[in-house]
């Protein structure tokens, strides 16, 4: 079985975000395998150790999102592509188009990524390769089981569960609790340095500047307020609630 991963570097999560010039500064920030998409290859590694297979993580990215393919090679994966998107402006559109002109040139059985990425959380990306692609998408999922040709999925919705079974080749996107992610073993760190490890141009995909240029435009960034510090209402429960009332409706606006 062929399975190919999507994934995305992104911030650590415990990275303190800072905004210069309108954009987050990137100096001495610590990057990681978007944790979605860790979850991703997890999966993927699951899936291979039960029907066999080769395992291909995939991203678009910078030079530096290397480092989060070789992370996924160190895990288990037999082979890393990266997407060159240096000096492109792609937002999820163009991530998604320069995917699909990739994996539609490839055999693969199974597609997965993670249910969004935690630095612009649009989740779109896969979506949009599954209709590219002309592919079943089920997102957020929780369980995968695959018999055969077909796949039964549990997908997250709102707390409650959906299963779905959908005919393979499809595209799924992993929710937290799919499963726990492996660490890196050192014997797997050493054995990445040696796997297939490709990188491609967009026009090695016979794609230009303008088939992937984004579509959306960022029109501002800023940090949320800093937190005030917390207010003691005194006076009798009435007088309190009365009081609590007047400051969400004039200082919070909440209601």
């Amino acid at each position: 079985m062929n399975v190919f991963v999507i994934l995305k570097q992104t911030f650590d999560t415990e990275e303190k975000i800072v905004i210069q010039d309108g954009k987050i500064s990137e100096d001495g920030v610590k990057f990681v395998i978007n944790p979605y998409d860790e979850y991703a290859v997890e999966e993927a590694l699951r899936v291979k150790e039960e029907h066999g297979g080769t395992v291909t993580a995939v991203s678009v990215g910078p030079g530096r999102s290397a480092e989060a393919l070789r992370s996924a090679l160190a895990m288990g994966a037999d082979e890393a592509v990266l997407i060159a998107s240096e000096g492109i402006d792609a937002d999820e559109y163009g991530v998604s188009r320069l995917l699909a002109a990739f994996l539609q040139e490839q055999s693969y059985d199974l597609i997965l990524g993670g249910n969004f990425s935690v630095d612009s959380g649009g989740g779109q990306v896969a979506i949009r390769l599954a209709k590219l692609l002309s592919l079943p998408h089920v997102s957020a999922i929780t369980k995968l089981s695959i018999n055969g040709s077909q796949a039964t999925a549990v997908r997250d919705a709102e707390g409650d569960g959906e299963t779905l079974e959908v005919q393979l080749p499809a595209v799924f996107t992993a929710q937290q609790g799919l499963n726990d992610p492996r660490y890196p073993s050192l014997p797997g760190i050493m054995k990445a340095k040696k796997k297939p490890f490709r990188e491609l141009a967009p026009a090695d995909l016979g794609l230009g500047e303008d088939d992937v240029t984004a579509k959306t435009r960022q029109t501002g960034l800023s940090l949320p307020p800093a937190r005030q510090a917390g207010k003691l209402l005194s006076g009798t429960p009435a007088e309190q609630a009365a009081e609590l009332v007047r400051l969400l409706r004039t200082e919070a606006k909440a209601i």
